[in-house]
């Protein structure tokens, strides 16, 4: 029943937002509560809320802040530099301009933290894409392949917590999966030529001089500090170095580093509040998806939905198939970013899937690299689940439903193609 409940939990949302019937908000809240109280919970629906809210808090600040930090940023000229570099390099070819979308998200990655990625390269990319006329769903699918593909670091999230779950070394885990990763790093450069391709046949090569300056509105212009161009880069990197290394909760790290920054740039309370409120609907947008999205996974797991579907799941394996659970968890992986979060998969269901494959012979360790190859990967970026998705969306301005149906066969194509790789490499058998 708690299975059942929770998939038609999941199915119901998706429908929901894909059809796009009501905003994301409204599913992500009423969804969960509906069927928590169609399986009796309404006594304790209270507390799991509750629960789910503060465990997305410090999440929620830290989007909250970050975009304000960002947002100084880009008010400021931070970006102009690179945007006009950037330009004058494509020449107005959609296809290099996709190209450098993947390679520019993979860089950015490298700290493995999907909200910095995406509020690195979306405010810096956007201004190209709008003023080239490039759809703004192909500047966070592009972003969202090249980090999701690079969440397959030792030091990314999923690998970490399968690391964990398994009791062995991010090495033993990720070591043999580089091949597939490399061969994944290709395609997804390759998947930016096609892409790029099909602009390009649309829009053309724009044999263009651009002056960023000079197409600046005047209040845009008012608010760049180019002076201080070296101070604010100066202080991103310190922001991005002290996030990576944790010098102090990640929360805290942005607010900081957004009080800095709107200090110095500009010094008159009435100019902070301007930037304040330059940021707000961007800012209220994304942090009340976050908490909204506290409450769904709150339920969820309050409810124990999700420990019922994940034992569902492996009931439903015949045996007939399950010397093949490798391939199976691998195939299947990316798409159950849809369903599970990375802790509810890597501490929940894939724990039960590798004592599974144990049964058949199987190295439970190949459970956790099938898992890599898409659970929370390549499979993050589009998920309702993490509250990075929503960030990107929200900087990109584009609906969580054409971002998924633009995004995921390419995703999942993804998967597969590495998926391949590690069957001919003999990683999954």
């Amino acid at each position: 029943m708690l299975a059942l409940l929770g998939f038609l939990t999941i199915f119901v949302f998706l429908a929901l937002i894909l059809t796009k019937k009501v905003s994301v908000i409204v599913a992500l809240i009423l969804v969960p509560v509906v069927f928590a109280l169609i399986g009796g919970f309404g006594a304790e629906l209270g507390g799991f809320m509750l629960d789910g809210i503060v465990g997305v808090a410090p999440t929620g600040i830290m989007l909250g802040f970050a975009i304000l930090f960002f947002g100084v940023m880009n008010n400021a000229g931070l970006f102009d530099p690179l945007i006009s570099r950037v330009l004058t390099l494509v020449k107005g070819d959609p296809v290099k301009i996709c190209i450098g979308t993947v390679v520019i998200a993979m860089v950015a990655h490298l700290d493995g933290s999907g909200a910095s990625t995406f509020l690195i390269t979306i405010p810096a990319l956007l201004p190209l894409y709008d003023k080239l006329g490039m759809k703004r769903i192909i500047l966070a699918g592009l972003v969202a392949l090249g980090a999701g593909t690079m969440n397959m670091t030792p030091w990314g999230g999923p690998t970490a917590r399968a690391a964990a779950a398994l009791e062995v070394s991010t090495a033993q885990l990720f070591n043999p999966l580089i091949p597939a990763f490399v061969v994944g790093v290709v395609w997804i450069v390759f998947v930016a030529y096609l892409v790029g391709k099909k602009e390009r046949k649309r829009l053309g090569v724009q044999d263009m001089e651009h002056s960023l300056h000079d197409e600046l509105t005047e209040e845009a212009r008012d608010m760049r500090r180019p002076k201080l161009f070296w101070f604010n880069l100066i202080l991103t990197i310190v922001t991005i170095v002290a996030l990576v290394q944790v010098w102090l909760p990640l929360p805290i790290v942005f607010m900081l580093a957004f009080a800095i920054a709107v200090l110095i740039n500009y010094p008159k309370p009435n100019d902070q509040m301007d930037q304040i409120k330059s940021q707000s609907v961007g800012m209220i947008t994304v942090v009340s998806i976050i908490f909204a999205a506290g409450i769904f996974t709150g339920i969820l797991s309050g409810t124990e939905m999700i420990s019922a579907m994940a034992t569902a799941l492996v009931q439903i394996i015949p045996d007939a198939v399950g010397g093949s659970m490798g391939v199976i968890v691998a195939v299947l992986s990316m798409p159950l970013s849809l369903v599970f979060t990375p802790d509810a998969y890597y501490f929940g269901v894939m724990p039960i899937l590798a004592q599974t494959a144990s049964a058949y012979g199987l190295d439970p360790v190949q459970i956790g690299q099938a898992s890599m190859l898409g659970q929370m990967t390549t499979g993050f970026p589009l998920s309702p689940l993490t509250a990075s998705t929503f960030l990107l969306i929200g900087l990109a301005g584009v609906e969580l439903g054409d971002h998924q149906k633009f995004v995921f066969k390419w995703a999942f194509g993804t998967t597969l193609v590495m998926t391949i790789v590690a069957i001919v490499t003999g990683v999954i058998i």
